[in-house]
């Protein structure tokens, strides 16, 4: 007898998803009529901004969140509504940013005389004033977005603008002394279409005849609504449900392990909160861990890291996934390129060339040279650049991309290059132990190295391990920083100006570091290395759990997985996939749940076929993808964690693609599983009735029910999976 079975989903329930439509009415007023849930059809949602002259205003907002600035008699956000919710984001005036010059702090912007920080009256505005010590409005500009880097669209990618459409607006400020009247410092926001995100920034333009030194800075400040009342701490605090995040990010592989910048602090003037020591954090500041220390030369401009603002509607963890997701494919677009990648071990010319050709035969697109391979990037020799330059152009005959592997930090240089520790004065204690310093000889030389071998040989990607991690230096030696304060700042500056420059080049970028925001593609979906030494039968659900994991956050585009066809740092003949032939089910598998998640992954070796049946295994495969490539490049739904214990699986959704669902269901136990289960259909935009067909098989029609779930029986075989189309 069938079972009726949930396969472990999350609560679509239809209150959540229709967040998007509840509005409370002003008095005299009629309901507001259902807008469409922005995550299915954003259509509707355009940024706008609104002047308000009778009370001295202006207004972002796109219909989902709405942020209002009052004008005088300075300039200050005054209101940050979630409009989705019909919550207000802001209890509190503060400044609009903060900055230190030449070593005396000033507010920028900004108003005082509020004297209760649990919630903000309109009616208190016309009472508050203007510091006298902070910088002050002056004017104002507004526009269209524009792209903070360029994007040369080289290969596949999804159909994505950029920039992102929407509006910016920007607020000017002027000094409150005479000593510092050249300078002019410039609040920049952004706003964007169809989603509750906007971009914060500052620059200080000097126009004046002497450099100024810009010590430190805030680019925001801002009094949120508490995300917990407690009068004693807890065990950890509630932030306020916002997703914050900086372009000046490193070392992490998530944007929470790689955030450097979103701080959530006490706020010293909300005097009536509950905590009895006055400790909840609901005070945002984002600001750099160190410096700048920045010297702005005469008639030069500097400019901040950009701060993002995701406003949440829900607490659900998948919905505020698919919110983050949706974030990276508006403000990081070039993440969907996603193209088949062989690693290969080898710079053999005739292994290369032999990779090339199987890669074409298969319908892989691009060839890494791999660590472990060879390549010596900083070889700047005649004959090492003619002979990549070489095999280059062999794979662009053959229609595939090439490119290769390069160290940058974990590694030492020697006593002069690598960053000095301020504790010991001498080097070691990096993040990796040991680290050469970007602003050294060393590292300018570097990155002149490989930009030359990347323009010269024609190279297509780079893969760059051990990308700069935050490591501080107190060398005062070095050219490309004066000493520890600034050396944080210059040395993210190098790499990601680098990284903005392959990004314009069209030079796919694998980065196991989060440097989206600053051009990379691509990181590791997360994984421990030592796993793909364990048996085959072991890597295979270790992987899916390892996908399923990885993809709350990142959408499938921007995490690699590893498929070890030979020896990985050890397991022997257990954990190896060579020869392939012989372990073809498990070749399969790894090809099977890669593909289907829509996930690329390392297939590390020599070859990616040794036989004419394991040639057709990763054919089946790759032709797979490519067919469902839109619906598969789409975003997740995390059905039920792998376990080895019963069905797991995975939904890919798109209410803008044809086929609007694709599900990929796993069995891998010993036993055959017959049930039926529950498909949660809501972000497929379907609403009553789907065509739903198993693999290429004729479609049935099943009806959707008002939980927006379509009930289907399965039958899947032992140790194998099944796909579902959804139309």
């Amino acid at each position: 007898m069938k079972s009726r079975h949930t396969l472990g989903l999350t609560s679509f329930l239809l209150g959540l998803a229709l967040i998007a439509g509840f509005c409370i009415s002003a008095p005299g007023q009629s309901p507001a009529r259902f807008r469409p849930d922005w995550l299915i059809d954003p259509s509707s949602y355009k940024a706008r901004i609104i002047q308000d002259g009778s009370v001295g205003e202006v207004t972002l907002t796109n219909g989902l969140i709405e942020r209002r600035f009052r004008l005088a008699p300075n300039a200050a956000t005054v209101g940050f509504e979630n409009l989705m919710t019909g919550e207000a984001v802001l209890r509190g005036v503060k400044p609009e940013a903060a900055v230190e010059i030449d070593g005396q702090s000033y507010d920028i912007g900004g108003l005082i005389g509020q004297d209760e920080y649990a919630y903000l009256l309109p009616e208190w505005l016309d009472c508050m004033t203007s510091d006298p010590k902070a910088f002050q409005f002056k004017g104002m500009s507004f526009g269209q977005t524009k792209p903070r880097l360029d994007w040369r669209r080289k290969r596949y990618a999804a159909e994505l603008p950029w920039p992102p459409p929407g509006v910016s607006l920007t607020l000017n400020f002027q000094p409150p002394e005479a000593r510092l009247q050249n300078i002019v410092i410039s609040v920049h926001y952004e706003l964007y279409d169809g989603i509750p995100l906007l971009a914060k920034w500052l620059t200080i333009a000097n126009s004046g005849s002497k450099p100024i030194k810009i010590n430190s800075f805030k680019n925001e400040i801002l009094a949120a609504v508490e995300a917990e009342v407690t009068v004693e701490k807890p065990g950890q605090w509630n932030y306020p449900n916002i997703h914050v995040e900086s372009d000046y990010a490193f070392l992490g592989s998530t944007a929470e392990g790689a955030n450097r910048t979103a701080h959530w602090v006490p706020d010293p003037q909300y005097k009536t909160q509950v905590n009895d020591k006055r400790q909840t954090p609901c005070l945002l500041e984002c600001r750099p861990p160190l410096g700048p220390d920045i010297d702005v030369a005469a008639g030069a401009t500097f400019e901040t890291f950009r701060t993002y603002e995701l406003i949440f509607d829900s607490a659900d963890r998948e919905r505020k996934g698919l919110a983050i997701r949706r974030m990276y494919r508006t403000i990081t677009p070039w993440v969907t390129e996603n193209p088949v990648i062989m690693h290969l071990k080898s710079i053999d010319p005739e292994v290369v060339r032999a990779a090339i050709d199987q890669c074409a035969e298969v319908g892989f697109e691009m060839v890494i040279l791999s660590f472990g391979s060879g390549l010596d990037m900083e070889d700047e020799a005649p004959a090492n650049i003619a002979k990549f330059k070489k095999l280059a152009d062999y794979a662009h005959a053959k229609g595939i991309e090439l490119g290769g592997y390069s160290l940058l930090a974990s590694r030492r240089v020697n006593d002069e290059e690598d960053v000095i520790n301020p504790k010991t004065g001498k080097t070691g204690g990096a993040i990796f132990g040991n680290s050469p310093c970007l602003g050294s000889r060393w590292g300018q030389d570097y990155f002149r190295k490989i930009r030359n071998f990347l323009e010269k040989t024609g190279f297509d990607l780079l893969e760059h391990d051990g990308s700069y991690p935050g490591d501080l230096c107190a060398s005062t030696q070095h050219p490309g920083h004066r000493g520890l304060e600034d050396s944080q700042w210059t040395q993210w500056k190098t790499v990601t100006d680098f990284y903005k420059w392959c990004r314009g080049q069209g030079i796919y970028l694998n980065v196991p570091d989060w440097y989206f925001l600053s051009g990379s593609n691509k990181t590791g979906m997360g994984y421990r290395e030592t796993n793909w030494s364990l048996p085959r039968d072991r890597q295979i659900i270790l992987g899916r759990q390892n996908i399923y994991d990885g993809t709350w956050e990142k959408t499938p585009s921007m995490g690699w997985m590893f498929v070890p066809l030979v020896e990985y740092q050890g397991g022997g003949e257990a954990a190896t996939l060579e020869p392939l032939s012989e372990h073809l089910d498990a070749y399969e598998a790894h090809l099977a749940q890669n593909f289907g998640s829509g996930v690329q992954a390392c297939y590390r070796g020599t070859r990616l076929y040794d036989t004419e049946e394991t040639k057709a295994a990763v054919k089946k495969w790759v032709d797979f993808y490519k067919k469902y490539r839109t619906i598969l490049d789409s975003d997740l739904i995390h059905l039920r964690r792998p376990d080895g214990r019963d069905l797991d699986g995975l939904l890919h959704v798109n209410a803008k693609a044809k086929p609007r669902g694709l599900a990929v269901l796993y069995n891998p136990t010993g036993r055959l599983i017959e049930k039926t289960i529950e498909l949660p259909l809501y972000y497929t935009g379907l609403t009553d009735v789907a065509l739903i067909r198993e693999q290429e098989n004729p479609p049935v029609s099943y009806s959707i029910d008002r939980d927006y779930m379509a009930w289907l029986p399965v039958k899947i075989p032992p140790r194998s999976l099944t796909w579902l189309i959804i139309e």
